[in-house]
């Protein structure tokens, strides 16, 4: 058995990012991106829900940043919470599994909005500095 390691190491001018996805991982995972957000704005204009709310609705997940303001890892939680597949899926689920159609709206928006953010290139946090993501240290970043 084989094994490779899927662990790289991303070079910035402050510090390195250990565990960053560089290379073909990350365009698929764009690629990806891609088809979360197209299938999340279909569903979520599929429930009825007012389609001009569509734009408004998927930046509003973006409050979940607030948490930075008390700290970088306070932040990271905060935005980890309301940006990984894992809760727009159980919203989606729960909304679909109780015939709740805001819900199921809500979680089209989370799996759209985690989406639109893969394909940015914005990833999951780490708790040092908002910069500091799965996918690699964000242009521009400060410590």
């Amino acid at each position: 058995m084989t094994t490779y390691a899927a662990t790289t190491t991303v070079q910035s001018s402050a510090h390195e990012l250990t565990g960053a996805v560089t290379g073909t991982p990350r365009r698929w995972l764009q690629l990806e991106g891609v088809a979360a957000l197209a299938a999340g704005a279909a569903l979520f204009v599929g429930t009825g829900a007012p389609w001009i709310l569509l734009v408004p609705l998927l930046f509003a997940v973006d409050i979940s940043m607030a948490g930075y303001l008390a700290n970088p890892r306070v932040g990271a939680f905060t935005y980890n919470l309301a940006h990984n597949w894992g809760s727009g899926l159980l919203v989606l689920g729960i909304g679909v599994a109780t015939g709740v159609v805001p819900l199921v709206a809500a979680g089209a928006i989370l799996v759209a909005h985690t989406g639109m953010d893969r394909v940015a290139g914005y990833g999951l946090k780490y708790p040092t500095a908002f910069a500091d993501t799965h996918l690699g240290r964000l242009a521009g970043g400060r410590r």
